[in-house]
């Protein structure tokens, strides 16, 4: 009996645990949808301090938490939450950590400006997933990054754990939003988010400014394939997709993303995954 596909799901915003946005919308509903389509879904969010854990239910996995990560030459505890949308029968999984997401904001503070960590915020989120997910022992088929805040996987994936089995051939599809930041990050997030298996030269597209669309253009020369995810998107990197001869699939209407993305899939599916040098 053939296995049901596997998509991971890693999302900035989920709807109901923030308020709705597009983006939001799609990381809760997307994901049932395509589980309602015969495939098989695991979702990711950050777990920011303002969401109510009492409200929606959200409780520690002890197996898959007590981990270390480091970042910036500093030791972060890894803790992983859990909660159910009854509706949709799924499970989201949440990345917490005390330092960097129990602020009760999400980017930015009570004045509108973007936390000054943010960088690193976004760094413990991606390696969190990854290592929930070797944890877990769940070989994802395909991953799909929603935001800016998921653009590390894509590189993490095809860099650092190309050679985990669990990885090998997984397709990295990274959806483009217009959650544009108007600053860059931290001017030296280009030597922080290098890991094992992840060397100077590959990080080139962030190394001088890390801003939107260079964080954006990262995650895409490392994507097997792209989504515009919103109507219009950031003008530089419209371009960059344009040039990177990736498979892309143009803005879908609310009415019609999920039977659009489940045909999307299942073509990624059946190319060759990115094999980077």
């Amino acid at each position: 009996m053939k296995q049901k596909a596997r998509v991971l799901y890693v999302s900035q915003e989920i709807t109901p645990y923030l308020d709705e946005t597009p983006m939001g919308h799609i990381g809760r509903y997307l994901p049932q949808g395509i589980q309602e389509k015969g495939k098989e879904i695991r979702t990711f969010m950050p777990r920011y301090g303002c969401i109510n854990e009492r409200r929606n239910q959200l409780h520690e996995v002890i197996r898959l938490s007590g981990m270390n990560l480091i970042i910036n030459d500093t030791d972060h505890p890894l803790i992983i939450k859990v909660a159910s949308i009854q509706a949709a029968r799924m499970q989201v999984y949440f990345i917490d950590n005390e330092e960097y997401f129990q602020r009760k904001f999400i980017l930015t503070d009570k004045k509108n400006e973007y936390f000054a960590d943010n960088d690193e915020r976004m760094i413990f989120f991606a390696r969190g997933v990854i290592e929930t997910v070797k944890k877990l022992g769940w070989a994802p088929d395909i991953i799909h990054c929603h935001g800016w805040f998921t653009a590390l996987l894509p590189l993490y994936i095809k860099k650092a754990f190309h050679d985990n089995p669990l990885f090998a051939d997984t397709r990295v599809i990274y959806s483009v939003y217009d959650d544009e930041f108007p600053n860059p990050l931290n001017k030296d997030f280009s030597k922080k988010i290098l890991v094992e298996g992840v060397e100077k030269g590959d990080v080139d597209a962030v190394a001088k400014v890390p801003s939107f669309a260079n964080v954006n253009k990262l995650a895409i020369d490392y994507s097997d394939a792209v989504i515009k995810a919103s109507p219009k998107i950031n003008s530089d990197v419209e371009k960059h997709i344009k040039k990177s001869g990736k498979n892309v699939l143009e803005y879908k209407s609310p009415e019609e993303y999920i039977a659009a993305y489940s045909e999307f899939y299942d073509v990624v599916m059946a190319e060759e995954p990115l094999l980077v040098d």
